[in-house]
């Protein structure tokens, strides 16, 4: 018995034979780090970032663990966002008939009862925080017989203050219980929280393949605010390949889209604004290929996990290299090829190229005609005996 085949982890025969009808016959990293631990029932701190394989890491320790008989629901996933949650219950869809277990997703926009009807005929629910503190406030779902709780992305439930509602939902569940706790990071608040959440949890660290992330071309264009659009559509002319443009706001995503469409380019576009059902409308025919432009904010994107996106626009910079590493890696998966174009106004080349700089881009900002900015000083203090501190001292960054 090899541990380079899931079967080899422990995994079982029918979980196996199932995920061998979708292709997938090698565990990546951090399914092979975490399974045999997870299977065991040892609570897990697990740092992956998006595109490493992790939802399959907890969701055959999950299915393996549960049985037809099993209490509904016997597991709970909590995931920031509406259409992850869907992504994380079509994971689950693929493995949970091999072992005859029923799976429900509990997120908002939806009707209340149908999904409260669902979650309590179901083994696993995959839920964002808000609507499922609803149904528990109802009194429409109960957690009492949980046994296995996963956190996943908490890195983004944090940033999206969902933080007291996953509280006040640990604190209604059962203290025996295994807990997963999947996060990009696991420093400061996050680690804090996953430290309060599990009790001597195994820690592992996963990446995604080398192979997938020299696989993305990272470009910049430079622009004005006259050609930005026209520049935008020039750039857009890729047959059958999918391109996620980023903006600032819910209101530019719109607009940008209108834009779009008024020289002659079909988009969609994804933000906060949306009701559930015209989210889904725009998520399907973006992956279906119907549409292949898709104009989204960072928090509406969130979750977004789709693995033939080939191009990602930057059509308004990211704050930082974090929010780069995160948009731009929605392309390149699973060993294939993409591109990141970022979009460069004049006021706002030092900012983007101190990014580029921090990440190693720094030939492909320069080879364009962009200009590299002089490293930012900024003052900090020694502190002295004395209570009045002492002189500031400036240091580069």
């Amino acid at each position: 018995m090899t541990t380079h085949t899931f079967h080899g982890l422990g995994v079982s025969e029918s979980v196996s034979e199932a995920l061998a009808r979708r292709d997938i016959v090698a565990p990546f990293a951090i399914q092979h780090l975490v399974l045999p631990d997870a299977l065991a029932g040892i609570d897990i701190l697990a740092k992956s970032p998006t595109g490493s394989g992790k939802t399959l890491a907890f969701a055959i320790p999950i299915v393996e663990r549960l049985e037809t008989s099993s209490p509904t629901p016997s597991a709970l996933v909590l995931v920031p966002t509406r259409e992850l949650c869907s992504q994380v219950a079509e994971e689950f869809s693929f493995i949970a008939p091999a072992k005859g277990l029923k799976i429900a997703k509990v997120y908002g926009g939806t009707h209340v009862l149908g999904q409260a009807k669902d979650a309590k005929g179901a083994h696993v629910l995959v839920a964002t925080p808000g609507r499922l503190q609803d149904l528990l406030e109802r009194r429409l779902v109960s957690l009492e017989q949980v046994t296995m709780l996963v956190l996943d992305e908490a890195d983004r439930m944090l940033d999206m203050g969902f933080q007291p509602q996953v509280d006040r939902i640990v604190r209604r569940l059962p203290k025996n219980r295994q807990t997963m706790f999947f996060s990009a990071t696991l420093d400061g608040i996050v680690g804090e929280l996953a430290a309060e959440y599990t009790t001597h949890a195994g820690r592992y660290e996963g990446f995604l393949p080398p192979e997938d992330v020299s696989q993305v071309e990272h470009l910049f264009v430079p622009v004005t605010p006259d050609n930005k659009v026209e520049k935008l559509v020039e750039h857009l002319q890729h047959d059958g390949e999918l391109t996620l443009v980023f903006v600032r706001t819910k209101r530019g995503a719109d607009r940008l889209v209108q834009k779009l469409r008024r020289l002659g380019t079909e988009a969609v576009s994804l933000h906060g604004d949306m009701n559930q059902n015209a989210r889904e409308r725009a998520l399907a025919r973006f992956e279906s290929g119907q549409v292949d432009t898709m104009v989204a904010t960072d928090v509406a994107a969130r979750g977004l996990d789709l693995d033939h996106i080939t191009h990602v626009v930057n059509f308004d910079p990211p704050e930082d290299k974090t929010g780069y590493i995160h948009r731009v890696g929605r392309t390149g998966r699973a060993g294939r090829a993409g591109t990141g174009l970022t979009f460069v106004l004049p006021d706002q080349q030092a900012d983007v190229s101190r990014i580029a700089a921090n990440l190693g881009h720094q030939e492909a900002f320069v080879e364009v005609g962009l200009t590299v900015a002089p490293p930012k000083l900024v003052y900090t203090s020694r502190r002295r005996n004395s209570k009045w501190g002492a002189p500031s001292q400036r240091r580069k960054i």
